[in-house]
């Protein structure tokens, strides 16, 4: 693993896994960026071997971030490290493309390991993620599956009680561009109102360990 791309909001997260790293591939380059924007604009430009990237930054949001890396850089993988719970986040980022999902708390046990198995071309996924991809298999999604990044991303925040206005300011939208990204959300999810986002946000677990 010679180049290693770190992307992490939080500073002390980010020096925490760049010292892990390097005990592990002393020789390898690793750099650090603070926003979605900025690892779109760094895996644009550079050639990295890996990306490891928090799921909730500001600016673009680490499922749109993947998305988007899958478009300009498909052959790239991305290991998404997150506070959120496996069973709630973990799914969704496979779907979008992730090479593996580790909870932040995990890390420090568990990093080297899930970036071993990426550069070997495999997945990381753990035993829990693999029963619940095997259970999903055997379902119909649910309705929120069928949102986009940015789509997830602004139902979240709905859901959370931000108001249009705020939400363009912390995603550096418009206010019409958020408006037409909830009429998409309501109508994906056969919701009416706010408070019936934020109803089912909390019927399938969505909210409780959010951060917004």
């Amino acid at each position: 693993m010679k180049k290693i791309l770190l992307a992490d909001d939080h500073t002390f997260i980010r020096l925490g896994l760049s010292k892990i790293l390097r005990e592990a591939y002393p020789f390898a380059e690793i750099s650090e960026v603070a926003h979605g924007d900025s690892l779109i604009n760094e895996a644009t430009e550079k050639q990295w071997d890996l990306v490891i990237s928090d799921l909730e930054m500001p600016g673009k949001g680490g499922l749109e971030v993947l998305e988007t890396l899958r478009l300009i850089r498909p052959e790239l993988p991305v290991l998404i490290l997150s506070i959120h719970t496996e069973e709630r986040y973990a799914i969704r980022s496979l779907r979008a493309g992730a090479a593996g999902y580790l909870n932040k708390a995990s890390a420090p046990n568990e990093l080297i390991k899930a970036v071993e198995r990426i550069r070997m071309g495999k997945k990381y996924i753990t035993q829990e993620i693999a029963e619940k991809l095997l259970m999903e298999h055997q379902k119909n999604p649910v309705l929120h599956e069928t949102l986009s990044a940015r789509e997830f991303e602004i139902f979240k925040l709905i859901a959370a009680g931000k108001s249009t206005s705020q939400i363009a300011e912390m995603l550096n939208l418009a206010a019409t561009t958020v408006s037409t990204h909830r009429k998409r959300i309501m109508d994906k999810l056969d919701c009416h109102t706010n408070f019936d986002l934020t109803r089912y946000a909390y019927a399938h677990n969505i909210l409780s360990d959010n951060r917004c």
